[in-house]
């Protein structure tokens, strides 16, 4: 089924209603498929004895070394480095199930690691292109905060027992269009797609977690 998305009036208030085949980010849409990948790359990190926290802290750290590679203009690399970061980040959470060292304090560990990530590769961006004009620099700015508000919402639902998830653009989608942009040259045209993506996914996010709350 094709997704239709309609805009109807209820309570005074604009609430997006999802037909069809919902928008939902990578992670939702093809966690099977993607779970048939990252488990045998996550046993062999359990054979090789990495901790879930030891495959979070790692990752960040690559992702904030790749951001100091963007901040000093070694785009293409720095970028590479940020995909990998972030891609090995999101192998924690198979090493965790598949060890059975899942826990509380490694899902918030896990959480504050994507956002300080996040906000290294924006800063590192931002600081490259700060010389050029400072609209880019602004859109640096503005897809930060658009990315950390789609996190908060999802805390923040799951803090009163909704589900938070839903949307266009999640983190892997954000990391994907960022190292592509980077990549393939086409930074300026990223930042504001990146912007007008990332803040329509704020909104669907808000408009489902209300109607969500409603029930």
């Amino acid at each position: 089924m094709g997704i239709l998305v309609a805009v109807s009036r209820a309570d005074s208030c604009y609430v997006w209603q999802l037909r069809g085949e919902s928008l939902l980010m990578i992670e939702q849409r093809a966690r099977g498929h993607i779970e048939r990948y990252v488990d045998p790359i996550g046993r062999v990190l359990v054979t090789a004895r990495f901790t879930p926290m030891t495959v979070t802290i790692v990752g960040l750290l690559l992702v904030i070394a790749g951001a100091i590679l963007v901040g000093l203009e070694v785009t293409v690399l720095g970028a590479w480095i940020v995909a990998l970061g972030s891609a090995l980040d999101g192998l924690d959470g198979a090493v965790a199930r598949l060890s059975g060292k899942a826990s509380k304090r490694g899902a918030f560990v896990d959480s504050v690691s994507d956002r300080l990530g996040e906000t290294a590769m924006w800063a590192g961006l931002a600081f490259a292109v700060s010389d050029e004009t400072a609209v880019l620099a602004l859109l640096c700015v503005l897809n930060l905060g658009a990315s950390l508000l789609v996190s908060y919402l999802r805390a923040r639902a799951e803090s009163v027992g909704a589900d938070g998830r839903g949307g266009l653009m999640g983190r892997a989608e954000r990391v994907i269009l960022f190292t592509a942009g980077l990549v393939f040259n086409f930074v300026p045209i990223m930042l504001w797609v990146m912007a007008a993506l990332t803040w329509m996914t704020v909104a669907q996010r808000f408009a489902l977690v209300w109607r969500r709350l409603e029930d």
